[in-house]
């Protein structure tokens, strides 16, 4: 049975090229979508560029979660649609070969992915939460070393006034410095300061020196009046702000590992909103992880065209029924944590209706002849196609077009 063999071989190389194209495609598509917002919430908040990459990394396991089913089922939806339209399918199909026998690859696939996202939902989603909520927190406290607004006046410690009118060397260089500092006696010092630069001080990380350069203080006490002072170098010490501490892991529902939804939802202790939400979201993510073994069914249904036709319909079809899935799934999650419906039939009864016509539209396809499990919604494309090019022949004659 060498050739077999050499059939799976040949499957599994039709199928993985792929599939991970899809998959990087669909993660580069998700993270360019938020990476545009990243930047815009760094930029007004003052913090390092290099942030904005770390939380980027964090959103990894959320879009890997919808990319890698996507991947698996475009990948053996198109390495299927190929043997079909080069007539290898038919070849196979005549030599004895079911599509049961045909999906074996797939299927081990289908397999080791749905363990991957097991432990992506179970694990590393749960962390990555955590991780990127906890540098949203550092980011907006300052902990991350939030930079001064260049040309604003930026308050520090509710006794210092801060502006700088350049910035040049990413901050090394700060040129036209004007501070305004209230002494704890009383005493105002209004500083001036043609350039200078920030210096961390390694034995007190809470205080950082501006060191000044070319300058004057005005200092104004109420006894003896203004004073003013020029200098060449100046050290003016600067309190950072306390930085309040991040909350531990497990705030949200969503942050807890599976073992801990387990434990927690059937605890007798767990309020009962609290307990909604766990068991919605245990439901949500073993729902999503499940449906991953029904794709390579879907594909395969999808796959095939109609005989003498090289319809891409099953291609759109398949990611919108995979995307609507995940909606629905997540909006099943959302009104199950509110308490108004079961989390079980929530999330698994979309489930049970969407395998039920996954199963019907696989069962067309391999055992009923010439079945179309889309042949209507085909036929249906097709009469749209030819109304549209009608009326684009009507219109090119009437404006004189037509060749």
């Amino acid at each position: 049975m060498k050739y077999l063999a050499d059939i799976d071989r040949y499957i599994f190389r039709q199928v993985l090229g792929p599939m991970i194209s899809v998959f990087a495609i669909a993660a580069s598509l998700l993270v360019l979508d938020k990476m545009h917002k990243l930047f815009d919430f760094v930029a007004l908040e003052g913090g390092p560029i290099s942030v904005v990459f770390r939380m980027l990394a964090n959103l990894l396991p959320e879009y890997a979660s919808l990319a890698v089913p996507l991947g698996l089922m475009l990948g053996v939806l198109l390495a299927f649609r190929k043997l079909a339209t080069t007539s290898e399918l038919d070849v196979m199909r005549a030599v004895g070969l079911s599509y049961t026998r045909l999906l074996r690859v797939p299927y081990l696939l289908a397999l080791a992915l749905a363990g991957l996202n097991l432990v992506i939902v179970g694990y590393l989603q749960p962390l990555s939460r955590y991780y990127y909520e906890q540098l949203e927190f550092e980011l907006r406290s300052g902990a991350l070393g939030a930079s001064i607004k260049v040309g604003e006046f930026n308050t520090l410690q509710d006794r210092m006034s801060l502006r700088i009118e350049e910035s040049r060397d990413d901050g090394h260089e700060l040129v036209g410095i004007f501070a305004r500092v209230v002494e704890k006696g009383g005493e105002v010092l209004t500083i001036s300061a043609r350039k200078g630069r920030f210096l961390a001080l390694h034995e007190n990380p809470d205080t950082v020196i501006l060191r000044l350069t070319d300058g004057q203080i005005v200092q104004d006490t109420s006894r003896s009046g203004a004073r003013v002072l020029a200098f060449s170098n100046h050290d003016l010490p600067i309190d950072l702000p306390a930085v309040e501490k991040f909350r531990d892991r497990g705030g949200r529902e969503r942050e807890y590992f599976l073992p801990e939804l387990l434990r927690i939802g059937w605890a007798d202790q767990t309020p009962a909103i609290s307990r909604s939400q766990v068991r919605a979201s245990l439901n949500y993510r073993l729902a999503e992880v499940v449906m991953i073994l029904l794709l390579p069914l879907l594909a395969v249904a999808l796959a095939v065209p109609p005989k003498r036709s090289t319809s891409m319909l099953g291609v759109f079809v398949s990611v919108i029924m995979v995307v609507a899935y995940h909606k629905v799934n997540e909006y099943g999650q959302s009104v199950a944590a509110l308490g108004r419906v079961d989390p079980a039939l929530a999330l698994w009864g979309p489930f049970t209706g969407f395998a039920a016509i996954i199963l019907w539209m696989y069962w067309r396809i391999a055992y009923v002849p010439g079945g179309q499990p889309i042949g209507a919604l085909e036929r249906f494309a097709s009469g749209i196609a030819g109304r549209v090019r009608r009326i684009g022949g009507w219109l090119a004659r009437r404006l004189g077009l037509a060749a």
